[in-house]
């Protein structure tokens, strides 16, 4: 039997695929050139990158289990397990909030949510709760959340309009995040809704706990991998089913992040980890998962650090073909643009990123060298 009481090495993994494909989504050569599936959905749907977010959020709360039963069941270590984990909820949220103000300095501008904040702000809320709770209220507690969220959302009239709306601009959450933040702290493509906003971090939160459901199961020793794997691929299909019936009446849309899209996304995500699950810790499957769990075990070190690069080239500035333009425009159009489509191009400025930062992890990882944040 799986030692459940060790580190996942399938989790590793998954969160490694998981943070991969983030950096691989967030890192194109063109913006103007993506394939669809690497692209988020313009509103309603789902696609590749959409299902990036929650499938972490999935898997912080996964995590939160394996790394708190021991001291959830000790009482008397509640409170420094409360402690970690709002220490660790400020620092992710620092972090964000840091990324959002790197090289411009502006702080009349500043974004408050993203995705770092919502993280944390899910890391905290489903920690607390796991830490005092069992696994029977937390499953009645993410139905509630859904259901109400789902109420809120399409059956309060919003100030201003008068009714019930799921548009970008119009429905309850753009409202409540204008008023709370103002336009100037939102998301700057849009600045009238963020797609990681308040309402919206009510359903995520919904997600963590599907996480924290899924570690518990895994946990549990009165049965054998097998037959968690069984009842895992069972949940799975059923979330994801549930999620598409939903659809009909409130679609899947992550900006939103309806109820249809947290069951959807839960259950893809509860799949993909069976799968792993199954391959790595029951069958002991080994080849090729290395790039994966030096991703893995460097996950918000990683989504930090290339992302802090990435914004530093684009800010660069360099002489190419007699025109000053940013570092990574001019290796882009040195190196890829001339000899690709534009979408492949577009796509292999992209992979190499990734590759770069799969380098670095690996020497990291062969050194032992973990940030713990």
């Amino acid at each position: 039997m799986t030692n459940t009481s060790s580190r996942l090495q399938s989790l590793d993994v998954f969160r490694g695929l998981t943070v991969m494909i983030m950096t691989l989504v967030n890192n194109p050569g063109d913006w103007g050139h993506i394939y669809p599936p690497l692209e988020h959905a313009s509103w309603n749907g789902c696609t590749v990158a959409d299902l990036v977010f929650p499938s972490f959020l999935f898997i912080v709360g996964v995590s939160i289990v394996f790394a708190m039963q021991t001291a959830k069941q000790q009482p008397e270590n509640h409170g420094k397990l409360i402690t970690k984990v709002l220490k660790r909820a400020l620092i992710i949220a620092c972090l964000g909030l840091f990324m959002s103000i790197f090289l411009n300095w502006d702080f009349s501008t500043l974004r408050f949510p993203g995705v770092l904040q919502r993280i944390a702000v899910v890391y905290l809320i489903c920690g607390l709760i796991f830490i005092k709770s069992g696994y029977r209220f937390q499953a009645l507690l993410a139905v509630v959340i859904l259901i109400v969220y789902h109420l809120l959302i399409t059956q309060v009239p919003v100030p201003g309009t008068g009714v019930a709306s799921l548009q970008p601009e119009t429905n309850l959450g753009a409202w409540l995040d204008r008023r709370v933040f103002s336009t100037a702290h939102l998301w700057s493509q849009s600045k009238t809704w963020d797609p990681e906003g308040l309402l919206s971090t009510l359903p995520a939160i919904a997600t963590g706990l599907l996480g924290i459901l899924t570690g518990t199961w895994l946990k549990q020793q009165t049965y054998s991998p097998k037959i968690k794997v069984y009842a895992m691929l069972a949940a799975g299909a059923l979330l994801v089913a549930t999620g598409l019936i939903w659809n009909i009446w409130l679609p899947i849309n992550k900006a939103l992040w309806t109820s249809s899209f947290v069951f959807f996304t839960g259950g893809l995500g509860l799949l993909i980890l069976t799968l792993c699950y199954w391959l790595i810790d029951i069958e002991g499957y080994q080849g090729a998962i290395k790039p994966f769990v030096v991703y893995g075990v460097n996950a918000i070190t990683v989504f930090v650090i290339s992302g802090l690069a990435a914004r530093s080239m684009n800010r660069i500035m360099v002489n190419h073909e007699g025109s000053k333009t940013s570092l990574s425009n001019a290796l882009y159009q040195q190196f890829f643009s001339p000899h690709l489509s534009p979408n492949n191009a577009s796509l292999a400025w992209a992979v190499a990123y990734v590759l770069v930062w799969t380098i670095i992890l690996w020497v990291m990882y062969n050194k032992r060298i973990f940030i713990k944040i």
